[in-house]
């Protein structure tokens, strides 16, 4: 069974995560689907691409599991929110709650996020004992701006979207009984855009932010990789799945 929904309205496709009751947190065959849907190149009457997600919460994140990261899994990683990132048109996010870790990362990749404004967006990874990767890093930095990037990943407590929108971190943000309706004038209004010209000014921003991948980045991916294996990961994990507090030795 597919984990995404994806249809067409108007001249959008929306692409709906449908896995509420997991908090649409995304497993391996979620994060397959995503970069599939973002890969697939727009039809001819397409001006844009809507992320959203059933139920209370937009993600979870990446799905947390004891047995660490598997061979690979950063690369499926990157290549997922990749496919977000670059897909030719104007992509909106549409958060209506929590956007944890990966999820959060998930809704920074689009061109747009609309939130409800009390939507908490966070980065908890200091608390469980992993971090973020060279990529993951640089997109937040890019989006969010130095002392933001600090504050969402050194001390994990997470931003509502109503504080992400007053520093520029996200387009929109409102109550939840017009989240709605605040989407509908972004998405119309890319609707109704010169196509030419959306995928233009998309590739030429998508240009300007590849400036900084010719960067040798082996000594931060080493850095990242041995966090993952650490005692810590393992600890941070665990206790946050058995809901209790982590005890990390640094090790």
């Amino acid at each position: 069974m597919s984990l995404i929904r994806v249809e067409r309205q108007g001249a959008a496709r929306v692409v709906t995560m449908a896995r509420p009751e997991k908090r649409n947190a995304i497993n391996p065959e979620m994060m397959a689907e995503l970069r599939s849907v973002f890969e697939r190149a727009p039809e001819a009457d397409e001006r844009l691409a809507v992320l959203r997600a059933e139920g209370t919460v937009f993600s979870a994140g990446l799905q947390l599991s004891t047995s660490g990261v598997e061979p690979g899994e950063a690369d499926r990683i990157e290549a997922m929110f990749t496919a977000v990132q670059n897909y030719p048109l104007p992509v909106v996010a549409v958060v209506q709650g929590p956007a944890i870790a990966g999820g959060c990362e998930l809704a920074l990749h689009c061109d747009f996020v609309i939130a409800d404004e009390t939507a908490p967006f966070a980065m908890p990874l200091a608390q469980l004992g992993v971090a973020t990767t060279w990529f993951l890093t640089k997109k937040l930095m890019e989006t969010a701006g130095a002392v933001t990037t600090r504050e969402l990943l050194l001390l994990g407590e997470p931003l509502n979207g109503g504080r992400l929108c007053d520093l520029g971190v996200i387009a929109r943000a409102c109550p939840a009984d017009a989240l709605e309706a605040t989407a509908a004038e972004v998405i119309d209004r890319l609707s109704r855009n010169a196509p030419m010209s959306l995928r233009t000014m998309k590739a030429i921003m998508l240009q300007q932010a590849a400036f900084y991948f010719d960067l040798d980045r082996g000594e931060t991916d080493a850095l990242v990789t041995e966090v993952y294996a650490s005692k810590d990961a393992v600890e941070g994990v665990a206790a946050k799945m058995e809901r209790r507090q982590a005890s990390f030795s640094g090790s």
